[in-house]
């Protein structure tokens, strides 16, 4: 019986021991509850303002909509730099809403068949000239500049081996619509012109005025002059005489016959000349 009691008690020491210990112990840290993993969302670009027909997209006219990626609308642009750059200097065709997803159906990219053709003033043609460093402006010449053309030619003087030097503006206040490939967009040139130079470039113009231009280029060197912003024209194509060499030059006319015919006249024993200009 004594040692069954010594078991008891050593029983209930363990058992109040260990009640000692768990209410002595530090109570363990609450086990956080798991977060749910977050709904991966999209956004797509939608119209920051009304944009009707005709608009050349600017990164101001687009604002972004953000939903969860199940509920994205079909069709739309997602915004990546990707996308964004699908639509640079893209013509708007139909109207779109402020608020509205901004769909490919909507916008011709300046890539697209027919891109030139839609921006094109109504009523207008497209018509390229050759340019070279010098008759470019040394390349600093963008899609959206308003130019003049001038052309210079080498006129034969009637009766002699010289020739008349004339230049003359043909077209005023044009506007260009291409550098090369490089399209206008709103008056700022479009993504990806690189710094070498161009070589065509491409102006908007009248029937009458393509056809002049086009009756130029084959009568001598064709050259561009920027016009000032506002700036409007000062005489219209081809209403002055232009200017000849003579004029810019006063040794050229104080050297008299190289720009003309000479006649000698003979009256009896009399011997004069006469000089046609």
């Amino acid at each position: 019986m004594r040692l069954v009691f010594v078991g008891l008690l050593l029983v209930a020491a363990l058992a109040l021991g260990m009640i000692a210990y768990n209410i002595a112990r530090p109570p363990s840290p609450a086990v956080k509850a798991r977060a749910p993993a977050p709904t991966p969302t999209l956004s797509y670009l939608v119209a920051a303002h009304p944009l009707p027909p005709g608009t050349l997209e600017r990164d101001s006219d687009l604002t972004v909509k953000t939903v969860p990626r199940e509920e994205l609308p079909p069709g739309v642009i997602v915004d990546t730099p990707e996308g964004r750059a699908e639509l640079n200097g893209a013509l708007i065709q139909h109207y779109v809403e402020v608020g509205t997803p901004l769909l490919m159906a909507d916008v011709l990219r300046p890539r697209d068949r027919g891109f030139l053709a839609a921006v094109l003033a109504p009523g207008t043609r497209a018509i390229s000239i050759p340019i070279d460093p010098v008759s470019g402006v040394g390349g600093l010449i963008w899609p959206g500049d308003r130019v003049d053309v001038i052309l210079t030619q080498d006129i034969p003087a009637a009766g002699t081996t010289s020739r008349r030097v004339v230049g003359e503006t043909v077209l005023s206040d044009v506007r260009i619509v291409a550098v090369d490939q490089n399209m206008v967009q709103g008056g700022s040139p479009t993504a990806g012109i690189s710094g070498k130079l161009a070589s065509t470039v491409t102006v908007q113009a009248s029937e009458d005025e393509a056809e002049r231009l086009a009756v130029a280029g084959r009568l001598g060197r064709l050259s561009l002059a920027i016009r000032a912003i506002g700036n409007t024209p000062s005489r219209g194509a081809g209403a002055a005489p232009g200017v000849t060499g003579e004029e810019v030059s006063p040794a050229l006319a104080k050297a008299g016959g190289v720009t003309g015919s000479r006649v000698q006249v003979i009256q009896g024993d009399q011997h004069n000349e006469v000089n046609f200009r």
